[in-house]
């Protein structure tokens, strides 16, 4: 039986196209009210030069950063993804998986002021991500991560373990992917035995939602 991480690629290897089609459509509507902006306001709030988008997908945010005159590489393990995000203006984007960025098998550079993870930390194991994308920080550099809100998606189950996204209510062909919960305690502790330390953490709100859309950590390398 697949592993759920191996299922999880595959699932995004057959939900590529779907995905695309949902960013470029705007059918999610979190992502346009809330989301979106707060992970690029974070990112402008630091001022940098040169930023790296971790799991970077079809390439909105590769495309809005150059908007603002800040250059940015990106990396994604879907060549579907990749391609489209390469035909739509966002270069450079290189086709890696997480194990291969831990196995240093793509050289997608290095002395980033800013590495961003926008809902791209799905799996269970991030600590040997994390540490790897410590050492490609220059120095004063940052680690911004939006995720899932684990308050708001937990369900009443309140415990690291995998979970199952269905894409109920999405238009298209959609396979259903598997993704690791994590509460607010294991997301701080993997970002401290990952050599980071908290700079600061917000809940992004939906003026019509009584729950946060999301999670948005910044993180520095701990002195």
């Amino acid at each position: 039986m697949p592993s759920p991480e191996a299922t999880l690629l595959q699932s995004w290897q057959h939900n590529a196209q779907s995905w695309i089609d949902a960013i470029r459509s705007g059918a999610i509507d979190s992502r346009l009210q809330v989301t979106d902006q707060a992970i690029l306001l974070a990112i402008m709030s630091r001022q940098p030069e040169r930023v790296l988008d971790l799991g970077c997908g079809e390439g909105w945010l590769l495309r809005a950063l150059a908007d603002r005159a800040i250059s940015s590489v990106g990396v994604d393990g879907d060549a579907t993804l990749v391609d489209a995000a390469r035909a739509a203006g966002s270069a450079p984007v290189h086709v890696a998986s997480y194990q291969d960025l831990l196995d240093a098998k793509v050289d997608i550079g290095r002395d980033f002021d800013l590495i961003c993870a926008n809902f791209s930390l799905l799996h269970q194991d991030i600590i040997p991500l994390l540490a790897t994308l410590h050492a490609l920080l220059a120095p004063g550099g940052a680690l911004v991560i939006q995720t899932l809100h684990p308050w708001a998606v937990a369900g009443g189950d309140y415990q690291d373990g995998w979970r199952e996204e269905a894409f109920a209510g999405f238009k298209g062909q959609w396979q259903p992917m598997p993704w690791y919960f994590r509460t607010l305690a294991s997301w701080l502790n993997a970002l401290d035995m990952a050599g980071f330390q908290l700079a600061s953490l917000q809940e992004p709100q939906h003026p019509q939602s009584a729950l946060p859309q999301s999670l948005l950590l910044v993180a520095e390398p701990r002195r």
